[in-house]
C-alpha cells in the first residue's frame, strides 16, 4: 500500500479551523511533534489518523490522496515558459509545487498569465497595434470556457437534477421531443411551434416569447437539435435559481459573463436531460465508446454526443475521462474542455501535427491518432470534420473538426484502439502545446521561434528545421 504524504493539505485544514498544532494533535490523539512531522512530510498520514480526521472534520479521505496535477503543471509551464527556458525554475519544481501546495500554484499561475497578457498588450501598443491581440483581459466567451475548464467539464448537482427530471418525464430514445413538449405544456403552459422559412424572423433557430408562452423552433433544425433547444428552455424555466447560483460562483450578477454562464449551464442541463447520465454511460460502455453507434442509438448529432462523453465524471460511475475540442480550418478553438491532464495552449495556435487538422481533408471519416506530448504523456485522439448548412443552395455553412481524446491507459476501452499497438511508442505522432511554447526544438513544422530561446543565425548554412536554437 502506498504511503500518503499530504502535509500542506493537513496544515491548511488546521489553519482554516484556526487550530494550533497542539489543539489538532489532541483531537487526533497523537503528539504535537508527530503532527509537526506529518505537516512537513517527514512522516506519512496513517490510516487511524485519516479516520479521525474524517470523523472530526467531515472531510472525504480523498481530500488527502495524491492528485493528478499534470494539467496544473502544464498550465504553469506555459505561463512561466520564459522562466523555465532561462532555467530559473525547472519542471520538477513546478510539479512539486502543484502537488504539495496547489493553491499557491494556482495563484502563481494567475499572476503568470496576467503578466503575459500585460506584456503582450504593451508590445502591441509599441508596434502600433491596438493592444488587443491577446494582451488584454479574457473575453467573456473565453471566461466561460475557463469556467467549465476549472470544473473539468462536470457539474455534479446539475447532472443529478437533469437525470431526475428525465426520469420524471420519461425521457427515452425516440420519445424525447414528445416528452419535452408535454412537460413544457403541462407544467409551464408553453406551446412549441415549428416555423418554416417564410415565417418572420426565420434567421433565428429558436425564439421564446415569454408574453405569449410560445417557443418557436426553426424547421431547419433536425429533431435532435429541436429537442436540445426545448431542453435548454426547460432548464431556464425550472432551474433558473440554480443557474444564477452557479454562475455567481465566478461572475457578478448582471455582468456579461454571468449571463453567458447561465446559458452555458442551461446547455449542460439540456444535454444531461436528453442524454441521462446512467443510461448514456451504460450505452457508452456497452458500445465501447463508438461515437457513430451512440449517435444512431440516441438520434443526436456527432458533436452533441462527443461533448456529453467528455462529461462522464460522476463519482463511482465514471466513464473514460476525455478531452473535447472544436476547431475551425484556421485553427481557432471555439470549444475546449477536458477531464484529463491534456493541456490546451492559450498562447498562439495549436499543433499542426494534431489529427484534428487532418480531419478537414476527409470530412465524415473518423481519424485516429496516438499522440505523444513533450512530457511523455500519450493520448488516443479521434477527430472528424462536421459541416452545418442553413439549408439553401449556395448559402455559406460552418465546418469544424471535433476532437475527442483520452490518456493511453484508457485507450483499450475504446473501439478505436482495435488493431493499434498501444505499447509501440515509436509509432506515436509527436505533438506539442503550440509552436510558441513547444519544447520540440527539432520539429520541422514549427511556425514561430520558441519562446525565450536565442536563435542560431548562420548565413553560411541552412537546415530543414526552420528555427535553429543556439546551444
Amino acid at each position: 500500500m502506498s504511503k500518503t504524504y499530504a502535509g500542506a493539505r493537513l496544515r491548511r485544514l488546521r489553519e482554516e479551523r484556526r487550530m494550533s498544532q497542539a489543539d489538532l494533535a489532541r483531537v487526533l490523539a497523537i503528539s504535537p511533534s508527530y503532527l509537526n512531522q506529518m505537516e512537513h512530510d517527514s512522516r506519512p498520514l496513517t490510516v487511524p489518523v485519516l479516520l479521525r480526521l474524517t470523523e472530526a472534520f467531515g472531510v472525504d479521505p480523498g481530500f488527502f490522496s495524491e492528485r493528478d496535477t499534470s494539467r496544473l503543471v502544464a498550465d504553469l509551464r506555459e505561463a512561466l515558459a520564459g522562466e523555465v527556458a532561462e532555467a530559473r525554475v525547472s519542471t520538477s519544481d513546478l510539479a512539486e509545487l502543484a502537488s504539495r501546495m496547489p493553491a499557491v500554484a494556482q495563484v502563481l499561475l494567475d499572476l503568470g498569465r496576467r503578466s503575459q497578457r500585460l506584456a503582450e498588450g504593451l508590445a502591441g501598443v509599441a508596434d502600433g497595434r491596438d493592444g488587443d491581440g491577446g494582451g488584454g483581459p479574457l473575453s467573456p466567451h473565453e471566461e466561460i470556457r475557463e469556467f467549465f475548464y476549472r470544473r473539468q467539464n462536470y457539474l455534479h448537482d446539475t447532472d443529478l437534477a437533469a437525470e431526475e427530471l428525465a426520469r420524471t418525464i420519461g425521457i427515452r430514445p425516440g420519445e424525447v421531443v414528445r416528452a419535452l413538449s408535454a412537460r413544457l405544456a403541462d407544467r409551464h403552459g408553453v406551446r412549441v411551434v415549428v416555423a418554416g422559412d417564410s415565417a418572420a424572423g426565420s434567421e433565428r433557430l429558436h425564439h421564446y416569447a415569454e408574453s405569449g408562452r410560445v417557443l418557436q423552433l426553426s424547421a431547419r433544425l433536425r429533431p435532435g437539435q429541436q429537442a436540445f433547444r426545448m431542453a435548454t428552455q426547460l432548464a431556464l424555466l425550472e432551474y433558473g435559481e440554480e443557474l444564477d447560483r452557479l454562475a455567481s460562483e465566478d461572475f457578478p450578477a448582471g455582468s456579461t459573463p454571468h449571463g453567458l454562464a447561465r446559458i452555458g449551464i442551461a446547455n449542460y442541463f439540456a444535454a444531461a436531460l436528453i442524454l441521462p447520465y446512467s443510461a448514456f454511460h451504460t450505452a457508452a460502455e456497452g458500445f465501447r465508446y463508438d461515437i457513430e453507434r451512440l449517435t444512431d442509438h440516441f438520434g443526436l448529432g456527432y458533436e452533441t454526443v462527443c461533448h456529453r462523453l467528455s462529461t462522464l465524471q460522476r463519482p463511482r460511475l465514471r466513464g473514460v475521462p476525455f478531452s473535447f475540442v472544436r476547431v475551425d480550418r484556421a485553427g481557432n478553438m471555439s470549444k475546449r474542455q477536458s477531464a484529463t491532464g491534456f493541456h490546451f495552449s492559450r498562447a498562439g495556435g495549436t499543433c499542426p501535427l494534431w489529427n484534428v487538422y487532418e480531419a478537414f481533408a476527409a470530412p465524415g471519416r473518423i481519424h485516429v491518432q496516438v499522440a505523444a506530448m513533450p512530457d511523455g504523456q500519450r493520448y488516443l485522439w479521434t477527430a472528424r470534420a462536421i459541416t452545418r448548412h442553413r439549408g439553401g443552395w449556395g448559402e455559406p455553412g460552418k465546418t469544424f473538426a471535433i476532437g475527442l481524446g483520452c490518456e493511453i491507459r484508457h485507450a483499450s476501452r475504446l473501439v478505436y484502439s482495435d488493431g493499434l499497438d498501444l505499447d509501440n511508442t515509436s509509432a506515436d505522432t509527436p505533438i506539442g502545446m503550440g509552436c510558441r511554447i513547444c519544447e520540440r526544438l527539432e520539429c520541422p513544422q514549427r511556425a514561430v521561434p520558441p519562446l525565450g530561446r536565442p536563435l542560431a543565425v548562420d548565413e553560411n548554412s541552412s537546415t530543414f528545421v526552420p528555427y535553429r536554437v543556439a546551444e
